[in-house]
């Protein structure tokens, strides 16, 4: 019975000191970078739809691959990109900005807005679109948000518009740029509300 259990025995100290010599990540970051809405909905019920208060569907977001990960993008050319230094996500950047818009629809409080994994089974309109571009220039230190919105009636009359914002002055650091983006986004997120309501 000794020599069945000799090979566990031997292999334990060798597990105990692999943590030692084995990284399975690096550091993880001191701060993650989110997006917080300029304006928000009071807490409380909600609104209802009805004749004057159509239902909003806020779809989930395409992007390009660049955006398809938790890294700040950096354009440093017109063919080369990298990514900024010590500057995470929370979550993905089509994922915070749908969540951005919905919620500054929902704040002016015309609408009743779905940006959930929900589904309205009826809404009078649907939001979709691609998040082109969240990042930073490095040629003009500006952080750039660009989205380009496609935006259906009920009828199923389709529209589409571009939407981009610019901070200039932005420094290359997270801290800078998570600022000048959240500020970007905010003014993006602003006007497609507002073109949204208005069609």
């Amino acid at each position: 019975m000794t020599l069945r259990f000799r090979p566990v025995l031997l292999a334990l100290p060798l597990a105990l000191a692999l943590p030692g010599c084995i990284s399975l990540g690096g550091e993880p970051p001191e701060s993650l970078l989110t997006l917080s809405p300029a304006a928000r909905a009071p807490a409380g019920p909600g609104v209802a739809a009805d004749a004057n208060r159509p239902v909003i569907a806020v779809m989930p977001f395409d992007t390009p691959a660049k955006l398809d990960v938790l890294r700040v993008p950096v354009t440093v050319s017109d063919t080369e990109l990298a990514y900024l230094q010590e500057a995470f996500w929370v979550e993905k950047p089509a994922r915070l900005f749908r969540q951005l818009v919905g919620e500054t629809i929902r704040a002016r409080g015309t609408a009743m807005v779905v940006d959930g994994n929900e589904v309205a089974s009826m809404p009078t309109v649907t939001v979709q679109g691609t998040l082109t571009e969240m990042g930073f220039d490095a040629a003009s230190s500006e952080a750039v948000v660009r989205f380009d919105a496609v935006r259906t009636g009920k009828d199923g009359a389709v529209a589409t518009r571009r939407f981009e914002a610019r901070e200039s002055g932005v420094t290359p650091d997270a801290r800078s740029v998570g600022a000048g983006l959240n500020a970007a986004a905010n003014r993006v997120a602003a006007e497609v509300a507002e073109w949204v309501a208005a069609g």
